[in-house]
């Protein structure tokens, strides 16, 4: 790991970026990760051979990642968070190349939201996916936006509602993976989704992700974010309960809701 990456590992290789989280044991995301996660989406960026991306976690994680860390929810760096976590997900719409995630382990909160920003999804046999914030007096914007077109409305009220914690079966069977193996051949089978695209042409793929994401989104992404983005500061993180969330996770206690 070079000098600019210290949580996660990057290279280009065979015309594939790989961005490997390398926090473990969980890969819990904080300013610092999510900044470098950009940092390395944008060099990759201006390499027009380059015909996927793949995240996926060290050998030593137990998951790919278990979210965005919790002390980044308070309300003196909750905008910093946002920006730098939203920022990733800006970056590969601009750039507009085909995205894989190869999970192994638990995809949790900003974990499972990176998971949705993919176009591809290659998950192992003890994969689980969830976005839990509502135990925490809080949402997550980027699954608010994308879970219902990848699963279906009602599942996703559902998940983010109730932060429900699905196996890697369940994912497969909403459409939130698109293949389950055993751990053991996550390798082999992410190999073989990038053959398949390494035979064509970097350019095509570029456009034709692009007129995918034309075709998803009414309002823009950028305009649909920003709009939830604001929700969340500005009404979400101005009620005691947001705050009493956070704080009873950082102590180890249940909430005591307020309701206000």
């Amino acid at each position: 790991m070079n000098g600019k990456y210290q949580t996660i590992r990057f290279t280009i290789e065979n015309r594939v970026a790989r961005l490997t989280f390398a926090r473990p044991p969980l890969n819990v995301f904080n300013i610092q990760m999510m900044r470098e996660i950009n940092n390395a989406l944008n060099d990759c960026s201006n390499q027009r051979d380059t015909v996927a991306v793949v995240f996926d976690a060290s050998p030593e994680s137990r998951a790919f990642s278990a979210g965005v860390a919790v002390e980044e929810y308070a309300e003196e760096t909750s905008y910093q968070m946002l920006e730098s976590f939203h920022e990733i997900f800006h970056t590969l719409r601009h750039m507009a190349k085909p995205v894989v995630a190869v999970v192994d382990g638990a995809a949790l909160g900003g974990g499972c939201e990176l998971v949705a920003g993919c176009d591809i999804v290659i998950a192992g046999e003890r994969a689980r996916f969830g976005q839990p914030e509502i135990k925490l007096g809080v949402f997550p914007p980027v699954a608010a936006l994308l879970l219902p077109r990848i699963i279906g409305e009602r599942r996703a009220r559902e998940l983010i509602l109730t932060g429900e914690i699905i196996d890697a079966p369940e994912a497969l069977r909403l459409g939130l993976v698109n293949y389950v193996v055993p751990s053991t051949q996550l390798e082999q089978k992410t190999q073989e989704v990038l053959a398949r695209l390494r035979e064509l042409s970097a350019p095509a793929l570029e456009a034709t992700r692009r007129a995918l994401d034309a075709g998803a989104y009414g309002a823009s992404f950028t305009e649909a974010l920003a709009a939830i983005e604001n929700l969340y500061l500005n009404d979400l993180m101005k009620t005691e309960d947001a705050h009493e969330g956070i704080k009873a996770f950082m102590e180890k206690r249940k909430p005591v809701w307020r309701n206000r």
